[in-house]
């Protein structure tokens, strides 16, 4: 497994950060905070990037599990930047009743992250802000995310590291260790987990999807098969929309 300088590969991505909301004329950022590792790290090299007054969380449960969202004030506090919880559940709820026979359990989970991510350019379009991403790089290579909901965003900072590095750049943030150490959900329904989804650990998908990018890793033949078979399927999840470029002339043959 690769040695990173964790560090100073912070202070990159922060660099990064600060580059694109200067480039945008942005004024700062929206993050949403899950109580996850993931969005408590992004929100933190936000901080660094642009300063914490210029860092704006929202807590958006969706019958959501209560500990999700006191994580999450946990992480926005720990910062000192401000936050806001908006309960999207009635909204939810309101659309299902609008999109009759919606009973897809993966079309109702997307459904709410992409409220969420409304939500996010809602207060972003209102800041003159970008809105964070929070997905890193196993995420990214599987395809693990919703597309147009927690993947529609401005920056994505955390593209670069595994799931290992993400915690242990969190634990140097010093957040307290049940943010470090939470088990990773998307909190889309019940007991739902990122690695019940998946069927394998972060610790051998971290090494599944490096062993793709770099030669000298390896990992088993058996879980390489389940991380190249996701990130076929999901390939259209990290390009952008397709188009047909050209209309056919009437002088073409």
């Amino acid at each position: 497994m690769r040695n990173i300088n964790l560090r100073k590969t912070a202070i990159k991505i922060s660099d990064f950060i600060a580059d694109r909301v200067a480039t945008a004329r942005a004024e700062g950022v929206v993050i949403g905070l899950s109580g996850g590792v993931d969005s408590a790290l992004a929100a933190a090299l936000c901080v660094d990037a642009v300063g914490v007054a210029n860092v704006y969380g929202m807590m958006l449960p969706c019958e959501s599990a209560e500990e999700d969202c006191a994580d999450a004030v946990t992480a926005a506090d720990h910062l000192g930047i401000a936050r806001e919880i908006v309960d999207l559940t009635k909204t939810y709820e309101a659309l299902l009743v609008s999109l009759p026979g919606l009973d897809n359990k993966l079309a109702r989970a997307n459904l709410k992250s992409r409220l969420r991510m409304c939500s996010l350019y809602a207060r972003a379009n209102q800041r003159n802000y970008l809105v964070c991403g929070t997905t890193n790089m196993v995420e990214m290579y599987l395809g693990y995310f919703t597309k147009f909901g927690d993947g529609g965003c401005d920056i994505e900072p955390l593209v670069c590291l595994l799931k290992r590095e993400v915690r242990e750049m969190t634990a140097l943030k010093k957040f307290p260790q049940d943010i470090v150490l939470r088990t990773a959900s998307a909190g889309l329904w019940k007991g739902q987990t990122d690695e019940g989804d998946i069927g394998l650990s972060y610790a051998r998908l971290d090494a599944a999807v490096l062993s793709f990018k770099d030669p000298s890793v390896t990992a088993p033949d058996e879980d390489r098969a389940v991380v190249w078979r996701m990130f076929n399927r999901s390939a259209h999840k990290r390009e952008m929309p397709r188009e047909v470029t050209e209309p056919v002339y009437e002088c073409e043959l």
